[in-house]
């Protein structure tokens, strides 16, 4: 399968290994694509797994809508289950890097059925890092997406710091220029950058959901679930990390990679390739 539907959208998909493996979805983050998984997904295959690696809403050129309202978290949770029924899998094993772990922990909550478990990299559990915006230095790291709210200058703004972005922040080089390459005009960040705009309109909808919950029933991570953290990523700290524990209520471990930064699939693929086997062998 190189590509698969959802209404009138068409994405684009990698999909390695045995066809008969269990299935694992690995999902991106921002400013990334698929490319992400490509030192990851070798140890997968030899695992015995079926690797789905799509381009996301945003990233897929046959699946870029206009305008934010079409990113919210919902949509792009219903996207992977139509890579599900594409591929003929009941559930699978979601695994989420940056925005990608946002997408599984939406997964995980609005369609516990279909994730057999979930791993989550450098992305804490939403809650806690709503909490954690309150509680610690996390606005702070959190302050340039304030930026990306703006049309216009916040994709020139992100084009114009490609690729020293990445070195900055402890990408190698070569895996720096090849995002720059994919990412070379304004124009093909406006879809990943409306992951950015959509989410004001996915808070609100979360605030109303818990104003309606009654106290004591707030939901929790059900999946057998993975949760893997650089101690040195400059995008999201221990607070939240840390915090993620407390919702999740099925089988968790959280792994500290000492020393680590946030972009975990190019620097550490062994590391991530192995936290993701243990989770997915452990859950069958």
């Amino acid at each position: 399968m190189q590509t698969y539907t959802r209404d009138d959208l068409t994405f684009d998909v990698t999909d390695s290994g045995p066809a008969d493996g269990p299935v694992v979805v690995l999902l991106h983050g921002f400013p990334q694509d698929r490319q992400a998984w490509e030192k990851v997904t070798p140890h997968l295959v030899e695992a015995g797994f079926r690797v789905l690696a799509p381009d996301q809403r945003g990233y897929s050129p046959g699946a870029t809508p206009r305008g934010r309202t079409s990113y919210g978290l919902r949509e792009l949770g219903e996207d992977v289950v139509a890579l599900l029924d594409a591929a003929g899998a009941d559930t699978g094993h979601v695994v989420g890097h940056d925005w990608g772990g946002a997408v599984a922990w939406q997964l995980a909550s609005a369609h516990a059925e279909r994730v057999a478990s979930c791993t989550v990299l450098s992305t804490p559990h939403p809650a806690a890092l709503l909490w954690a915006m309150r509680h610690s230095d996390q606005w702070r790291k959190s302050s340039y997406m304030a930026l990306f709210q703006l049309p216009w200058v916040a994709e020139r703004s992100v084009l114009r710091s490609l690729p020293g972005m990445y070195v900055r922040t402890g990408m190698a080089a070569a895996d720096a220029q090849k995002y720059a390459d994919r990412f070379d005009t304004p124009q093909s960040l406006t879809g990943p950058l409306n992951w950015y705009r959509s989410m004001l309109a996915d808070q609100a909808r979360g605030a109303l959901k818990r104003r309606k919950r009654t106290a004591g029933s707030r939901h929790r991570i059900t999946a057998p679930t993975t949760f893997v953290w650089g101690t040195r990523d400059f995008a999201l700290g221990r607070a939240a990390a840390e915090r993620t524990a407390e919702f999740v209520s099925g089988d968790y471990e959280f792994i500290e990679l000492e020393g680590a930064g946030h972009w975990l699939p190019e620097v550490h693929p062994g590391e991530v390739a192995t936290a993701i086997t243990q989770r997915v062998r452990s859950a069958q």
